[in-house]
């Protein structure tokens, strides 16, 4: 099902331009979402971005530019959340997106990755997913998609010691996100930290191995119902 783009509160635009004039580093990505696609039947995000509909939804389109924003939404014959990746590099760095969730089941993902990275499973290094109640910061390099405990957890094969490394891995935040409406959120990272924070506020931050990966190749925003995404940027420290 597709969602339908509110209008931009006041407040959350002026937010917006807020972390830009904050000092992320250098800006080496922007995207604003205001073109239109050739066609309706396909994926065709546009300006360097990719999808995974064409393996995991057999084609079928999940991703649409409309009204100035990009709406993705899982199709029925999916058969893993939607995934739209974009490369960047960076050591250090943030990222800030625009979003919008319609129903208090969605949530949305900000996925980095490096498929260079062959400890771990398709280059997962950290996630940060928000959701209408919380907000949690997950480290995969060395925690869920590490290849040892993936190839444990999918033999059923989990050791008490693996399940309590991996569970010290996530910090998950109680922290209210309204549906329907717009808001901002920024990603940093510095080192081996990682700082979270919505509509101007100071959410929460986690320290972990993972997190000081020397290079993050790639953002997935990762989505496994709906979700609307606008004015993604992406700035580079070092």
């Amino acid at each position: 099902m597709k969602t339908t783009l509110l209008a931009f509160p006041l407040a959350l635009v002026l937010g917006s331009a807020a972390f830009a004039a904050d000092d992320h580093g250098e800006l080496i990505f922007s995207d604003d979402f205001e073109r239109t696609e050739s066609q309706e039947t396909k994926d065709e995000p546009g300006n360097g971005w990719g999808t995974n509909s064409k393996s995991r939804a057999k084609g079928n389109k999940q991703v649409d530019l409309k009204d100035g924003a990009m709406h993705i939404f899982i199709h029925e014959e999916a058969d893993h959340a939607v995934s739209v990746t974009h490369p960047f590099e960076f050591t250090d760095g943030a990222v800030a997106v625009k979003f919008l969730l319609e129903e208090k089941q969605d949530s949305l993902g900000l996925n980095f990755a490096d498929l260079q990275e062959k400890s771990v499973h398709a280059g997962h290094l950290f996630v940060v997913r928000v959701k209408p109640d919380s907000v949690s910061i997950q480290d995969l390099k060395t925690g869920n998609m590490r290849l040892d405990f993936r190839e444990a957890r999918l033999a059923k094969k989990v050791t008490e010691e693996q399940k309590k490394r991996v569970a010290s891995k996530t910090k998950n935040i109680p922290h209210e996100v309204s549906v329907g409406e717009w808001h901002d959120l920024l990603v940093e990272i510095a080192g081996d930290t990682a700082t979270v924070t919505l509509d101007g506020e100071k959410v929460g931050e986690f320290s972990s191995e993972g997190f000081a990966h020397p290079t993050k190749r790639m953002l997935r925003l990762a989505v496994p119902r709906n979700a609307v995404v606008d004015d993604v940027r992406i700035w580079r420290k070092k």
